[in-house]
């Protein structure tokens, strides 16, 4: 690692940000140097450099967001052991926790440039950097090509991941929908004796359900966990209700209800100051044994046009890119649904930047994590197109993947013909949001005139 600077030690991490070494996680040890620190925000993070550095970094985004009010020392680390592969092929690694949690994709997004800038300041200036995000990670990456990314910026290239794409505005509305759906067939989020609050919140703002209590109402109502032939008649109607009008996954609709319930809380109550940014007006629901009974009683709201103008001022994207951007989503992603890659596809196409595109996909079935093989494959077709010049193709990265299969022995998935289908095929639309971009650049230039706009870091 000829070059490197020697970091401070332990003691002056907490004073200074600056970074000391750690134990690697285990796949790593003994193939790089790995350390820890937190930054002046209070962002703790994780590097990893490999013995055989290739002088290129990445630059990891983590998803989630994770609720709390503080920084997660392990978040950072757990990411380093998930992507190791990228180490392993020789790139240095830099993931931060954020200065907090709860939502701020603008703040994730600074903080993790921030984390760029740290490593440049105690080890050296890359040949070439990449930023990579999965997830929520992955709308926080798009941000980050976005805001720092442009011609002779920092950024070489960006890989995004099962990335929720659709932004914060309209990326949400299927747990919207979720929520008000669940609440017209269970009754018990609320229940009738308890306080009431309208169903935009999430969760009022002193409840103090906790996951498992989310959990057991979930199963009151539909027997998810138990056999079918163990839940009631009710039950069993309930859930097959719910998934129908939904769309969702039933082996992920309890995750996607805790969104819609802890995370709607920090977005509205911890960010938005008690303002609603979300809308089911317009929206009919199908698929239930009366559809007509449904929509007659189901909740509606409309959305506060200054909470929605500051979450899509956080969260949503321009298309404004000017690198070379490749994702990877798997067809059967249950949590960020595949058609977020259309909603992606068209943003870019809205700005005129569709020409920095490539997308792949897979025939995988996980959201959280993908093969080593065609992430490995993945970042060497994005570092190849950033420095000849030479677009890919989904073909081409298919091709490729076999090598690295060939080393980690954890399968090839893609399918280089597939192409989403709309967003709005997938998601309900909501009337008045139905083109992309959902934030224009010129919105996003007015916005950032407005005193306080947006989600405070």
């Amino acid at each position: 690692m000829g070059g490197l600077m020697t970091p401070t030690p332990a003691t002056a991490v907490a004073d200074a940000g600056r970074p000391s070494i750690a134990d690697c996680p285990s796949p790593l040890q003994g193939k790089a140097t790995c350390y820890t620190g937190r930054d002046t925000n209070g962002a703790y993070y994780a590097i990893a450099v490999p013995h055989h550095w290739n002088r290129s970094l990445i630059v990891h985004a983590h998803g989630g967001p994770d609720l709390g009010p503080e920084s997660d020392p392990q978040r950072s680390i757990d990411d380093l052991e998930r992507w190791q592969v990228m180490v392993d092929q020789g790139y240095a690694w830099a993931g931060s926790s954020y200065r907090r949690g709860g939502y701020g994709t603008r703040m994730a997004a600074a903080d993790t440039e921030t984390l760029r800038r740290l490593f440049v300041r105690e080890f050296r200036q890359p040949k070439r950097t990449f930023i990579h995000g999965q997830s929520w990670g992955g709308n926080v990456a798009a941000r980050v090509v976005e805001a720092y990314g442009g011609s002779g910026g920092p950024y070489d290239g960006a890989l995004l991941t099962n990335g929720v794409l659709g932004g914060g505005s309209r990326g949400y509305d299927y747990r919207v929908d979720l929520r008000v759906v669940y609440q017209y067939y269970c009754n018990n989020l609320p229940r009738p004796t308890e306080e009431q609050y309208p169903l935009w919140q999430g969760l009022r703002a002193s409840s103090t359900l906790t996951s498992a209590g989310l959990r057991a109402r979930l199963e009151e109502c539909t027997g998810l966990s138990a056999p079918s032939a163990e839940r009631t008649a009710l039950q069993q109607r309930n859930l097959t209700d719910i998934l129908a009008v939904t769309g969702l996954p039933e082996r992920t609709l309890e995750s996607h209800l805790r969104f819609a319930v802890f995370t709607f809380r920090d977005i509205v109550h911890e960010r938005l100051g008690g303002r609603n940014p979300f809308s089911n007006l317009g929206v009919r629901y199908t698929g239930s044994h009366d559809d007509k009974a449904l929509n007659a009683s189901v909740e509606r709201f409309a959305a506060d046009p200054t909470a929605k103008r500051d979450l899509s001022y956080d969260s949503d994207l321009t298309g404004r890119t000017s690198i070379p951007v490749l994702t990877l989503h798997a067809i059967d992603d249950p949590t960020a649904f595949v058609e977020h890659e259309s909603a992606y596809r068209e943003t870019l196409r809205g700005a005129g930047r569709q020409r920095h595109l490539v997308q792949t996909f897979t025939t995988e079935s996980e959201h959280s994590g993908l093969s080593d093989a065609e992430y490995a494959s993945s970042v060497a077709a994005l570092d190849h197109w950033t420095r000849t010049g030479r677009k890919p193709t989904p073909g081409s990265i298919a091709a490729s993947c076999a090598a690295f299969h060939a080393k980690y022995a954890t399968g090839c998935f893609y399918d280089a013909t597939y192409r989403p289908s709309s967003y709005a095929s997938r998601v309900l639309p909501r009337p008045e949001g139905t083109a992309w971009p959902a934030m224009t650049a010129r919105q996003e230039t007015a916005w950032s005139r407005v005193p306080g706009v947006g989600i405070a870091p």
